[in-house]
């Protein structure tokens, strides 16, 4: 591995996930990944090396294997074993996730809502990472509390709970009662976890140097565009610390579904709200399952979810990036249910030209049009080699047909949004990170749907939704829009290219036109030819000089001359054979 490590921290946050691993049973998993262990020289206890196989050889020296020991102790391999013995496989997960911090509970909280593939006893342990996480002590928040606000806590608010109402991954949430200008308020108030920032900068550090890792060690990987995706984890991650932005999005969400009484995002108060605090609108409501057991229908809960994430992803563009249960509270009556969203820090955003791409992909989905399906995943993505588009046309009917193939209501938008990218992938498309936030917004919700209602057809509820924006897209106020804005651009256009034209013409008149044509393969074709030259005048030398040494009785010289080159020239013989297998086998996976 090259550079694994770049600083002190990133050895650091290293040796903790370590530790927690052995700690809580986990040592055949570390093994399993390739993780060599083994005892550092000069300790007198016990050490796990974390240095994984393949940084033995290529690459710059990786740093001693000693400072990338973990911390476990004897104690803590003990503790392990006897977790291994009495513990589940559910249990231990959860306590790993809770030990390693936010951003793996982040992971844990939306691996709890697909029904579909986890395991129930795994879901029940994961469900306990939303109302479960270890609170921070009241004395110690409130320090940051008064630090980020500039006032003492009296100041700002009329009353405030200390037993904290929810403990997340990244904000404790407590109850209070703002003062404003026209009385006090009930509220919640989201303090950020002190320290938190810094830990998560070491885990997004952490990824970032995997990630590169992965894209040097694998080229084949690189269409997946591994560094892309953290660099859009890292800035999500980074915007949902900063509580403003969070109270910004609060307020377009709320713009965007004013014509929507079955939905609710919580009231800013900004005068109470920084970028370590927010200040919301308490909204009076219960948890999902909680509303599922007062007499709520989970059908009608799914139907407007549905609608919701529908009309954020497809409509307005900008949606809810994490829409997990414990990010809902269930407002109204069983006859009338309100769903109400909260943590909004984590959002994403869909261009115009991608939105309406994907809503192709949805309607072509919805007809089994698979040629359909295929070109607007095309459209989507962008090439990276040659493209076969008949062959990919074929390479999506297949996948499609095995989920549009079944009973309507059995059909899975999310499988099959994530099968057809998959075979993108391998011809060579790279799909913008920008849907993979749709896929996982929309895995979330029909994870969550079919949890509530096993028995909901999602496909059929989502028909006329995408139809709906089909017909919106081509109304007349769009369609006059559309034509207004090209005949903008014609305009523009007939104003440059009579000038760019002319300058064309001038170039090639006076000789400074020039064309350049740059062939991928050619650095690659002239290195070969050089180190074939090289090795070929370097072998014929070889046979020359040990033949005229044979020939004037020098037979040991000259026989070693000679068994040489032939050593030589057979071990170059074997790695061509070699590279030219490797890469006949890498052509065909890529196929």
């Amino acid at each position: 591995m090259v550079r694994i490590v770049h600083a002190a921290r990133d050895i650091a946050r290293v040796r903790d996930i370590s530790t927690v691993l052995i700690r809580h049973g986990f040592g055949e998993v570390v093994a399993r990944l390739g993780i060599r262990r083994g005892r550092s020289a000069g300790e007198g206890r016990r050490r796990e090396s974390v240095v994984p196989e393949s940084t033995r050889s290529g690459g710059s020296e990786p740093p001693d294997s000693a400072d990338l020991a973990s911390d476990a102790t004897p104690e803590d391999i003990a503790h392990g074993d006897a977790a291994l013995r009495e513990l589940s496989v559910p249990v231990r997960v959860r306590r790993v996730l809770e030990d390693l911090g936010p951003s793996f509970i982040k992971l844990g909280q939306i691996v709890s809502t697909r029904a579909d593939v986890v395991p129930p006893d795994v879901i029940a342990e994961l469900r306990k990472l939303q109302d479960s996480v270890p609170p921070i002590p009241f004395a110690e928040l409130r320090a940051a509390l008064e630090q980020s606000l500039g006032r003492a806590l009296g100041e700002v608010f009329e009353s405030f709970e200390e037993t904290p109402l929810a403990a997340g991954s990244i904000a404790q949430v407590h109850r209070a009662r703002v003062r404003a200008d026209h009385g006090s308020h009930d509220v919640v108030v989201k303090v950020q976890r002190p320290g938190i920032a810094r830990t998560i900068a070491s885990d997004v550090d952490l990824l970032h140097t995997l990630a590169g890792w992965i894209e040097r060690a694998i080229p084949e990987s690189r269409v997946y565009s591994p560094v892309g995706l953290v660099q859009q984890f890292d800035h999500a991650i980074t915007n949902e610390l900063n509580f403003s932005l969070e109270a910004e999005n609060s307020s377009i969400f709320t713009q965007n579904f004013e014509q929507m009484p079955q939905v609710k995002f919580p009231r800013v108060y900004r005068e109470a709200s920084t970028k370590q605090v927010l200040t919301l609108e308490y909204l009076d409501g219960r948890k999902v399952y909680d509303a599922i057991e007062a007499g709520f229908v989970g059908r009608k809960l799914s139907q407007i979810a549905l609608q919701v994430m529908v009309k954020q992803i497809f409509e307005d563009g900008f949606f809810h990036a994490d829409p997990h249960p414990g990010n809902v509270i269930i407002l109204g009556t069983p006859e009338h249910p309100v769903l109400g969203l909260i943590d909004l820090g984590m959002v994403g955003r869909l261009s115009p030209r991608v939105r309406d791409l994907t809503i192709d992909l949805m309607v072509s989905a919805l007809r089994k049009d698979y040629d359909g399906i295929a070109d607007a995943i095309y459209s989507i993505g962008n090439p990276t080699e040659k493209f076969d588009r008949e062959a990919f046309r074929s390479e999506v009917g297949l996948r499609a047909e095995r989920y549009l193939g079944r009973p309507l209501k059995e059909v899975q938008l999310s499988g099959l949004v994530r099968d057809v990218v998959q075979g993108a992938t391998q011809f060579g498309l790279k799909i913008p990170t920008d849907f993979t936030l749709v896929g996982k917004a929309l895995m979330t919700v029909e994870g969550v749907g079919r949890e509530l209602d096993p028995d909901i057809d999602l496909f059929t509820e989502a028909r006329p939704l995408f139809l709906n924006l089909l017909k919106k897209r081509y109304s007349p106020e769009r369609l006059g829009m559309e034509l207004l804005r090209r005949v903008e651009r014609l305009s523009d256009a007939s104003d440059t290219l009579p000038q760019q034209i002319h300058e064309v013409l001038e170039d090639l008149r006076f000789g400074r036109l020039t064309v350049n044509a740059a062939d991928p393969g050619i650095v690659r074709a002239a290195d070969l030819l050089g180190k074939r030259m090289f090795v070929g005048l370097m072998n014929g030398s070889m046979l020359v000089s040990g033949t005229l040494l044979i020939s004037t009785r020098y037979w040991i010289v000259g026989g070693l001359f000679l068994l040489s080159s032939i050593v030589w020239l057979a071990t170059f013989a074997l790695m061509e054979l070699y590279r030219a297998i490797r890469g006949a086998a890498t052509r065909r996976r890529r196929r």
